[in-house]
């Protein structure tokens, strides 16, 4: 139980990979506040509840509570870190995970869509963690991991295949702000001992959004990976201090391939894959 008497906010935790992050966290002892829209009900076209995460969650012998949050909202966020310190009195981590992918072809693009998509991804993940710095930094130690990806790597030539070099011009992009973000802000809290670190799929994960995007046909499939591994990539980034372990961008398996880490099932209780230092 590595986490034990760790708070935990997970972003966009009711479905997909933030609810297996989540899973996993409270699987290590974490409580997790998950933060989301859709609380009891879906808050938009895609299947999965905060209450749905908890369920799994405290079945599996774990904590968790949901705060509704709209991570495009600027007081919907500060009210997120006022509500957890109000009830728990500390935050230890905070994982940005929110956000819904819009790709298009560039013409496509309206200047609303790219200043949603920056608010998700970019702006909105900025100010929960000026909001949380404070607390962390007065406990002594804190930890941050961004959702980051595959499509903010370096492009090399234009014979990509579809689906993973299609339509990512402006994703990609912002995807590369969020890791630029994340050393510099590490090399900035380093002597706070507040880690900070990016967790990445290495080319898609099965999920209702990727499932909305038309991302999941059976001939894409194949090249997808297990959200377990993601999930136990993001563990192992909160269970060092910042002395050990900092600006880290961990591609999923790759990286636990890198540390020798099994992967472990959701709940924690068994292996996926096997891994050997």
């Amino acid at each position: 139980m590595s986490l034990s008497n760790r708070i935990a906010i997970v972003t966009g935790g009711s479905k997909g990979i933030g609810g297996a992050i989540a899973r996993r966290l409270a699987s290590a002892g974490a409580t997790v506040v998950i933060a989301a829209r859709s609380i009891d009900t879906a808050a938009d076209d895609l299947p999965g509840t905060a209450q749905e995460i908890i369920g799994q969650i405290e079945e599996a012998g774990g904590k968790a509570v949901a705060i509704a949050c709209d991570v495009e909202s600027a007081s919907a966020r500060k009210s997120l870190i006022d509500q957890v310190m109000a009830r728990f009195g500390r935050l230890d981590i905070l994982v940005n995970n929110a956000g819904r992918a819009v790709l298009e072809p560039h013409e496509n693009w309206r200047m609303d869509d790219m200043r949603s998509q920056l608010e998700q991804y970019v702006l909105g993940p900025i100010d929960l963690v000026m909001h949380a710095l404070p607390h962390m930094k007065a406990r002594g130690e804190g930890w941050i991991v961004n959702l980051g990806s595959s499509s903010a790597l370096q492009v090399r030539g234009v014979n990509v295949e579809p689906p993973f070099g299609s339509n990512l011009a402006f994703y990609g992009g912002i995807k590369a702000m969020v890791h630029r973000y994340t050393m510099g802000l590490a090399t900035e809290l380093r002597d706070a001992n507040i880690a900070v670190h990016v967790v990445a799929p290495t080319t898609a994960v099965e999920t209702p959004g990727t499932d909305a995007l038309g991302l999941t046909d059976p001939e894409k499939k194949i090249s997808f990976e297990r959200v377990e591994h993601i999930a136990e990539a993001a563990l192992a980034l909160v269970e060092e201090p910042a002395s050990v372990r900092t600006g880290i961008v961990a591609f999923s398996h790759k990286w636990l391939d890198e540390i020798g880490r099994s992967t472990m099932s959701l709940d924690g209780r068994h292996v996926v894959e096997a891994r050997k230092v």
